[in-house]
């Protein structure tokens, strides 16, 4: 896997990005003046990124994650995408009343737009798929292969299609988090 030289990733035009980013060049950049890069990020291989997307710090998208932003999709710091995990912020309606696709003007189109925001610590299993609208609460973690119709609970473990709460998730990684950072900041002193 080749990431892009910072030389480069300056040249693509994001609204703003941060340090140490790391990404693919075999990721497909669409629109770049709408997505903003945080810190300590890295997108691998074959992801798209499209439309208005907003990355925190200390993010890891895994290989092949589609996030189709049209309806806006921000992923929060120490938040993790797994492998094929695709983010729909905007969808087609399926009832057969309307045409769909890309390719056909609006006023023939009844789009869904809703944001979708993956709260601080929240992690998303390989193959999961999140439609416009949800909100993972901080903490949340979706297993693979999921689908998330629906916003949930903070510190809760989700699975299955729909998503159902199986149990609480542990909160120790806070007690982590905050000595990771105390001992940054000690570096820098």
């Amino acid at each position: 896997m080749g990431f892009y030289p910072r030389e480069e990733l300056e040249k693509i035009g994001f609204k703003s990005l941060g340090e140490n980013v790391l990404i693919s060049d075999k990721t497909s950049i669409y629109s770049p003046e709408k997505i903003s890069i945080g810190n300590n990020v890295r997108i691998d291989d074959f992801c798209i990124l499209s439309g208005d997307i907003k990355i925190g710090n200390y993010v890891h998208i895994a290989a092949y994650c589609g996030f189709f932003g049209g309806g806006g999709i921000e992923i929060e710091d120490f938040a993790g995408i797994s492998s094929r995990g695709i983010i729909y912020s905007v969808s087609d309606d399926y009832s057969g009343e309307v045409l769909t696709n890309p390719m056909i003007p609006e006023k023939y189109k009844k789009l869904k737009y809703g944001k979708v925001i993956i709260k601080k610590h929240s992690i998303v299993g390989s193959g999961t798929i999140i439609l416009p609208g949800v909100i993972l609460e901080e903490g949340t973690a979706i297993g693979a292969n999921s689908l998330v119709l629906k916003s949930t609970e903070e510190w809760g473990i989700y699975a299955g299609s729909p998503i159902k709460k199986i149990k609480n998730r542990k909160k120790d990684l806070l007690i982590l988090e905050q000595k990771f950072l105390d001992e940054k900041e000690e570096r820098k002193l």
